[in-house]
């Protein structure tokens, strides 16, 4: 049971909707497509801000060449593997929340960033950097990220698929307050000012950024908050994932394939730490698919497999080519920089592709996670 909540939610609802495509005799894809709704169900009132999910179904559909797929379960074979496709949808809370941060500006042209944001492997100190130096008008090197110490402006941390798109809002918001001192300091109209290689641009003037702090270092400090935006708004990430599966017909081996992940989440900040963020998420997916079980013992309270010794995880060998599409999406809702929270939105519907596959490859529905050999060897189709 990970987090978020959305992620073993729908490892049972997006089977649930598999199943009631096949009595329908609709494809999967075209089922959700035509039950596609722009506002809140709950709250019909209350539109999404963005919801692009229609165009990752279909530009999934596309790249995973899903019209090849054999509808009928335990029909496609390669040698002594039975080869299924699965699709599922993936939904995840787009939260944003109040940020801030402190930037300092030298003679030198340096930029420093102060945040009490975390890093724990995603790429907060990549994405605060390329935010000073774009919002500055300098290159990436000029800029120092400095995250993690209480004693650094507040953000929400790191968690709750939260994390980059506040902390960014909170440096653009500190960085758009340096612009105006920097301004000031030259004696600039800020209106018309702009801020490229280097140098504070107005009309034929053309001043490097350093010049500003010749008398000593520009320091300033702001936050960004939302006010009611949250509430007028439906404010979700949206993905389609697919993947093809292989099941050995003698032995009952689950192999994977090949996976894709199509994700709309606002502007994506850094197209390739986002990516390693997605292929994380679908690699624990797999995991809790096929092999991720806590065993309890109930009679004295327990964990039975407390270590990675008994916990069993994916490696390597059991990760296929995975592959992620990233839908061209602004969402002016969630800050100046229009950008959504990623990590999450990874894994949540990945379980259930798998598990969708493998009934497409075998014909047997196996609703207990994690599908392992107990829950279906036995019903699979004769050896022929």
């Amino acid at each position: 049971m990970r987090a978020p909540g959305e992620a073993p939610g729908m490892m049972a609802l997006e089977i649930a909707m598999d199943e009631l495509a096949e009595k329908l005799g609709m494809d999967p894809v075209r089922l959700r497509i035509l039950n596609d709704t722009q506002v809140d169900p709950e709250k019909p009132e209350r539109p999404f801000s963005s919801r692009r999910f229609v165009e990752c179904l279909e530009t999934g559909a596309a790249k995973f060449s899903w019209s090849n797929r054999n509808a009928t379960p335990g029909k496609v074979r390669d040698g002594h593997w039975l080869v299924g496709m699965g699709m599922a949808a993936a939904i995840r809370g787009a939260p944003i929340s109040k940020s801030g941060a402190r930037v300092r500006l030298n003679s030198a042209g340096v930029v420093t960033v102060e945040t009490d944001m975390t890093d724990i492997g995603t790429g907060s100190y990549t994405i605060v950097a390329q935010t000073a130096a774009e919002m500055m008008g300098v290159s990436i090197d000029k800029v120092i990220a400095k995250l993690g110490d209480s004693a650094f402006p507040e953000t929400p941390g790191s968690g709750g698929q939260q994390g980059a798109p506040s902390v960014t809002a909170g440096v653009y918001a500190a960085c758009a307050k340096l612009r105006e001192a920097v301004a000031q300091k030259l004696g600039f109209n800020s209106v018309d000012l702009v801020f490229a290689d280097g140098e504070v641009r107005s009309g034929n003037r053309a001043v490097p950024l350093g010049t500003a702090a010749q008398s000593g270092d520009i320091l300033v400090e702001d936050f960004m908050e939302y006010g009611d935006l949250a509430k007028r708004f439906a404010q979700q990430t949206f993905g389609a994932h697919f993947a093809e599966v292989a099941v050995d017909s003698f032995t009952g081996e689950i192999r994977v394939r090949r996976m894709l992940a199509v994700c709309a989440a606002g502007r994506i900040l850094n197209p390739k730490t986002a990516r390693s963020q997605v292929i994380g998420g679908m690699t624990m997916g797999i995991g809790a698919a096929l092999m991720e079980e806590m065993v309890v013992d109930t009679r004295l309270g327990f964990f039975v497999n407390h270590d990675l010794a008994g916990y069993e995880v994916p490696v390597h060998a059991d990760v296929p080519h995975l592959d992620v599409i990233f839908i061209d999406e602004l969402d002016p809702t969630m800050s100046p920089l229009q950008a959504k929270g990623l990590g999450e939105l990874g894994l949540t519907g990945v379980a259930a592709v798998v598990a969708n596959a493998v009934y497409n490859a075998t014909g047997v529905r196996v609703r207990e996670y994690p599908i392992t050999l107990d829950k279906f060897l036995a019903a699979l189709p004769d050896v022929t």
